[in-house]
């Protein structure tokens, strides 16, 4: 199935739709990862965090794919960020995954309350001139974060990934990205988390269209140019996720959609939610 793809200001070409591989642990997460690939996603996220950066490489190895068709994304954990401590994390996942490089690495979250995400960033920097890593971004940052790394390195990350859904558009976010040539990434782009599934509007346009209300959810992300990284166990809705180019949608679509949407304060708050 081919897929539409966005670029990096690094000339990365980006699928629009990648597999969130969040809870696939295991063997049985090894055997999913396969299938996905097998499926026809291209694109991959995992993270130190997840604890299931084994999995995805084993799943890259089973689904028989040259390294270079997938791009992979791993996340620098809060306790990987510093100078040293971000290299051995990198180094501890690229031996988890069984691979040389990473295609992508994220700051996971800024965690300020330790003040060394710029400290993190500038090392990640370094390690993508030692070709350990081929693309540099963040996640979960608000623009003034974002600002100062750019302001202590002269380099805007080349995406950042944040809560993102019909539910929470983060309008303003997004405008900061597209302003400073980062593209957005969004997880959770089925608004699971805000009680999107159900919701009259989305039910109403997705019978229109004679879809799923998911597609529906991913489509209106898309059609802005953002990446989606849906995670799913089952191979049906993993093929609806990626069958989203038989569609669009109309002005009408996307007035019924604003309907639902939640305030800024509704997403998760990086500058008082950390993880580790």
């Amino acid at each position: 199935m081919t897929q539409q793809t966005v670029l990096l200001r690094d000339g990365t070409s980006l699928p629009l739709v990648g597999l969130g591989t969040y809870g696939l642990r295991g063997d049985a997460g090894a055997r999913e990862v396969a299938a996905a690939l097998s499926e026809g996603y291209r694109l991959l996220d995992t993270a130190a965090q997840y604890g299931n950066e084994a999995a995805v490489g084993e799943g890259i190895r089973r689904s028989g794919l040259p390294r270079e068709q997938v791009l992979v994304t791993t996340k620098v954990a809060g306790g990987d960020q510093g100078r040293g401590a971000t290299t051995r994390g990198v180094q501890e996942s690229l031996r988890r995954l069984a691979l040389d490089y990473v295609d992508i690495l994220l700051i996971h979250w800024p965690n300020p309350s330790r003040g060394l995400f710029v400290e993190t960033w500038l090392e990640m920097l370094r390690l993508r001139e030692e070709g350990l890593v081929r693309s540099v971004g963040t996640s979960n940052f608000r623009p003034e974060q974002l600002a100062l790394l750019h302001a202590e390195s002269g380099e805007w990350p080349q995406l950042n990934q944040i809560q993102l859904s019909p539910v929470l558009p983060r309008s303003e976010a997004v405008a900061f990205h597209r302003e400073h040539g980062i593209v957005t990434q969004a997880w959770g782009p089925l608004g699971g988390r805000e009680g999107l599934p159900g919701q009259i509007p989305l039910e109403k346009v997705a019978r229109r269209h004679g879809v799923t209300p998911s597609q529906v959810a991913l489509r209106w992300s898309i059609e802005q140019n953002i990446v989606v990284i849906p995670k799913s166990s089952s191979a049906e809705r993993r093929k609806q996720n990626l069958d989203l180019w038989s569609f669009s949608l109309s002005d009408a679509d996307r007035s019924d959609l604003a309907a639902l949407a939640l305030g800024e304060e509704h997403a998760w708050d990086s500058r008082s939610h950390e993880e580790w």
